[in-house]
């Protein structure tokens, strides 16, 4: 018997692969950032507390993480890095 794979070359599943690789690679760029933020305070020598450490890798804005990056090049404190984002415990992203 034959197998049947004809719903993998369907115009539908193959939508939803790609909608699933766009996904992705939008996740994988945010996790790349935020890891560029943190690293940029660590070679610094700026300490990371676990509540600025949550608040970066949770963010899944691209531009503010890019807001963010800038701003951890000049910080003195990471929580320089959320000046008029809100309090370091809230989550905007």
């Amino acid at each position: 018997m034959a197998p049947v794979n004809y719903f993998f070359k369907n115009p539908v599943a193959e939508k939803v692969r790609d909608e699933g690789r766009e996904e992705g690679r939008e996740e994988g760029r945010e996790e790349e950032r935020a890891a560029m933020v943190l690293r940029i305070l660590e070679w610094r020598g700026i300490a990371v507390s676990e509540a600025v450490r949550e608040r970066v890798t949770g963010c899944a804005d691209l531009g503010l993480l890019e807001t963010w990056a800038q701003r951890a090049v000049h910080a003195s404190t990471a929580e320089e890095l959320f000046v008029g984002s809100g309090p370091v415990g809230e989550a905007l992203t």
